[in-house]
C-alpha cells in the first residue's frame, strides 16, 4: 500500500482520514510547504474559495487552513532586540516551537477543538489576546516554510504539497509585502533576505521538496494544479458524506486524494 493511502493506519494510534480511533472521525491533513512568498497561503486560499469554505462560519467549515507562523516560539529579550532590527533568523528551524506544533496537530487529528495564537509580524510575537479557534474538520491544510522539516510532524501528513516558485519572483513578492504589511524598510528586507532567508531556504526548505507527493510550479498561478487538487478534495468530502450516511462503507476505504507523486507531479506545469 502506498505510504500516503488515506486508509492506512498511523503507528502512533491516530488513524488516517478514512478511519477512526474510538469512534472519532479524523481529518485528512495536508501539508503545504515552499519558500518565503512562494504562494503557499494563496494556494490554500484558492482551495478554500473553490470549495466554498472561505466565507463559511468557522464552526461549520469542512476545510480549514492553518499557518505555521502561529507556532513561532517566544523570543528572549536579546532575540527580540535583534528581531526589531531585522537581525533574527525567522527562517531557521530553531525559530519554531516544534513541540507545540506537534501536539496541536496530534490534537487536531484526534478530532479535538484547538486554539491557536495569531502571529503579529510587526511586533515579532504571538498576539496574547487574538486566538484562532480550529473546530473539527474533514480536511486541514497546514502551510509554512518548514512544515516538512521536522520528521515527527512530517509523518503526520496524509498528503504533502510543495509550492515551487523561482527565487526572483519570491523576492519581488516579499519586498512590498514586508514593507507594506509588516512595517519593514527596504534595507532591512533586503539584508534579511540575503543573510537569513536565502541561505535558510537552500539549507532547510528546498531539501524538503523531496518529501512532497505533489509539486506545484508557479504557485497560485498554476490553476491546473489547484483545480486538480480541489477536485480530489471534493471527491474525498463526497466520499466522507456517503460514509456518514452509510457507516458500513467506511471500512472499505477510498483512493481519493491519491495524486501523482514525484516526477508525475510535474504534469501540473503545462507549457
Amino acid at each position: 500500500m502506498d505510504q500516503n493511502s488515506p486508509s492506512e493506519a498511523k503507528s502512533n494510534g491516530i488513524r488516517t482520514a478514512n478511519g477512526s480511533e474510538n469512534g472519532i472521525k479524523t481529518p485528512f491533513l495536508i501539508g503545504v510547504a515552499g519558500g518565503t512568498a512562494s504562494g503557499k497561503s494563496t494556494v490554500c486560499k484558492r482551495i478554500m474559495e473553490q470549495l466554498g469554505q472561505a466565507d463559511m462560519d468557522h464552526t461549520q467549515r469542512q476545510v480549514v487552513s492553518i499557518s505555521q507562523d502561529s507556532f513561532y516560539r517566544e523570543l528572549t529579550p536579546a532575540e527580540k532586540q535583534r528581531a526589531d532590527k531585522g537581525l533574527f533568523n525567522f527562517d531557521h528551524p530553531d525559530a519554531f516551537n516544534e513541540e507545540l506544533m506537534l501536539t496541536t496537530l496530534q490534537d487536531i487529528l484526534q478530532g479535538k477543538k484547538v486554539e491557536i495564537n495569531e502571529y503579529d509580524y510587526r511586533s515579532n510575537a504571538l498576539h496574547p489576546e487574538k486566538k484562532l479557534t480550529i473546530y473539527p474538520a474533514d480536511v486541514v491544510l497546514f502551510e509554512g516554510i518548514l512544515v516538512f522539516y521536522f520528521p515527527a510532524i512530517r509523518d503526520l501528513f496524509h498528503m504533502k504539497l510543495f509550492v515551487d516558485t523561482d527565487s526572483d519572483t519570491r523576492l519581488a513578492r516579499r519586498v512590498p509585502r514586508d514593507i507594506n504589511e509588516r512595517g519593514r524598510d527596504l534595507e532591512q528586507v533586503l539584508n534579511a533576505y540575503m543573510v537569513f532567508v536565502k541561505p535558510a531556504f537552500e539549507e532547510f526548505c528546498s531539501p524538503t521538496k523531496k518529501f512532497a507527493d505533489v509539486i506545484i510550479p508557479r504557485g497560485a498561478d498554476n490553476t491546473v494544479a489547484i483545480d486538480l487538487i480541489v477536485q480530489h478534495i471534493r471527491e474525498f468530502l463526497n466520499n466522507r458524506t456517503r460514509q456518514d450516511h452509510s457507516p458500513h462503507l467506511a471500512s472499505g476505504g477510498t483512493s481519493a486524494l491519491n495524486l501523482p507523486r514525484g516526477r508525475e507531479a510535474h504534469c501540473f506545469s503545462p507549457q
